[in-house]
């Protein structure tokens, strides 16, 4: 009997010892490593323009391709009533205006993140025109967007005005970035450098300014209009012009005092852009109110002039080619517009903001011959301003009475001006790509991410499912068995 307890004893142990080495060999064998996923980041641009302030909200994930990351469009917010420069009387309330949209982006992002989120405000050609005029106003009116945005829990990083180099180069990565033309993303998973990619012009019209941005065949030759700039690892060269107090609202503006200057002492003025029965009243004041207008010597800003519309569509793309400066520069015939140096332009082009919202009101987006956009805009002319806003109720005639006039100017600057007499089709006017809106504030977002750092990866070392199972019976298998001998053991000690 002992003995048999001894040879029960000494199997049990010997149980043990090779349950306790399986369980130590399925613990370290296959053991694997997996990356954790990176978190997601999100970033907060402003868009702060003439006309409009729009809030858009980027995110991307933590770890970046050659220091650049891959941002996408999230969510935007329209920010009520004008852009910032018109709160000249009421610097408080440019910061006020901003709440709303403030509050949206912020529900949309994690709590734990919001410290983390960058928050940038560019202001363009209206900041940039209200700072030519008064700088002391425009700097109060950063100063007070500055305070609100303080008030959220993000990581401000300032709110300053762009230069127009700035808002054309932003605006042509935005455009190539969402055409993949910059990286691509494989069927394999992983991210590339198209060998054959495409790289787009980008025009942009704003209310103040315009911009073209496009990669010329040679070297620029004003480096005053070259643009040098690096995204995931490759550098490209760009030319890119800001023409201030050429936006499609400034310009308009200068047709309506060359008008004025042109109408002797009569305060009723015939604009052939405005349609028969379309009358408009301005004081001197408001038609002055901007340097992209030199005022007479003398003049009273209490006077009242009234502009009487005559449809007459001819007339008026004669007058807006006297306002736009066709003539030569000093590197001609390398020339856009107003003496300025401009490389012929190459390639395909996106045109985007106002050129869109002009050519969509028209009936003219993405493409269309340039017989039928020529027709099209001598047609919208000639109407009288009855008929077109019973046509249009829905639009406010403000933006109604501007189409014709902006349709005239958009085809002067681009043909003209630019010179696409020769390569119209090469042009597509859109607002989106991938359900992105083009402009300059992804780009610049994108750009920025180069002095974000990357996540530092992190990783987790374990085992499958199945082993991890196994591991635990062998284990438990083993606690039993040494539980067992114990027992034996206590009743071996009882008995003697």
């Amino acid at each position: 009997m002992v003995h048999m307890k001894a040879i029960l004893l000494g199997a049990a142990m010997a149980a043990v010892a090779v349950t306790t080495i399986i369980a130590l060999i399925l613990a370290l064998a296959n053991r694997q490593t997996l990356d954790q996923p990176y978190s997601t980041q999100f970033g907060i641009v402003f868009d702060a323009g003439s006309s409009h302030t729009a809030l858009f909200l980027y995110q991307w994930q933590g770890n970046k391709e050659n220091n650049t990351g891959i941002v996408s469009q999230k969510q935007s917010c329209d920010v009520d009533g004008d852009g910032i420069s018109s709160y000249v009387q009421n610097p408080a309330g440019a910061g006020e205006s901003l709440k709303k949209c403030l509050d949206i982006a912020k529900a949309a992002i994690p709590t734990e993140q919001q410290k983390s989120t960058p928050v940038y405000l560019g202001a363009t050609a209206g900041m940039r025109l209200l700072n030519l005029q008064n700088q002391t106003q425009s700097d109060s009116i950063l100063a007070e967007v500055a305070k609100t945005i303080q008030t959220y829990p993000f990581d401000f990083r300032g709110a300053r005005i762009l230069t127009g180099m700035e808002e054309g180069a932003y605006g042509w990565i935005t455009t190539n970035y969402l055409l993949e033309s910059f990286i691509k993303h494989t069927f394999e998973g992983s991210w590339i450098h198209p060998k054959a990619g495409k790289i787009i012009g980008a025009l942009d019209l704003g209310g103040a300014s315009t911009q073209i941005s496009f990669t010329p065949k040679d070297p620029v030759r004003d480096p005053n209009s070259a643009f040098n700039l690096q995204l995931y690892g490759y550098k490209y060269e760009l030319y890119t012009y800001s023409y201030l107090c050429y936006g499609k609202d400034q310009a308009l503006k200068k047709l309506q005092a060359y008008l004025h200057k042109n109408a002797g002492s009569s305060s009723s003025i015939s604009h052939p852009c405005y349609h028969k029965g379309y009358n408009l009243n301005l004081t001197l004041a408001e038609l002055y109110n901007s340097p992209c207008v030199v005022p007479p010597s003398s003049f009273n800003p209490k006077d009242t002039i009234l502009f009487k519309g005559t449809g007459n569509s001819s007339l008026c793309l004669s007058l807006i080619e006297n306002i736009v400066n066709l003539t030569g520069c000093a590197l001609s015939p390398d020339c856009g517009f107003n003496g300025i140096y401009q490389p012929p332009v190459n390639g395909e082009f996106f045109a985007f903001s106002a050129y869109f919202y002009t050519f969509d009101f028209l009936g003219l987006t993405p493409k269309a011959p340039l017989t039928k956009v020529l027709s099209t805009i001598d047609t919208l002319c000639s109407k009288n301003w009855t008929a077109l806003t019973a046509e249009n109720p829905s639009i406010k005639p403000k933006y109604l009475k501007d189409y014709c006039a902006s349709g005239h100017y958009i085809t002067t600057i681009l043909l003209k001006g630019y010179k696409f007499n020769n390569t119209w089709d090469q042009i597509s006017f859109v607002k989106q790509v991938a359900d992105t809106d083009i402009g300059w504030t992804l780009g610049y977002m994108l750009n920025l991410t180069n002095m974000i750092p990357s996540e530092r990866s992190s990783a987790v070392t374990g085992v499958p499912h199945s082993q991890w199972a196994a591991e635990i019976f062998f284990i438990a298998f083993a606690l039993f068995l040494t539980l067992l001998i114990i027992v034996i053991l206590s009743v071996r000690d009882i008995t003697k």
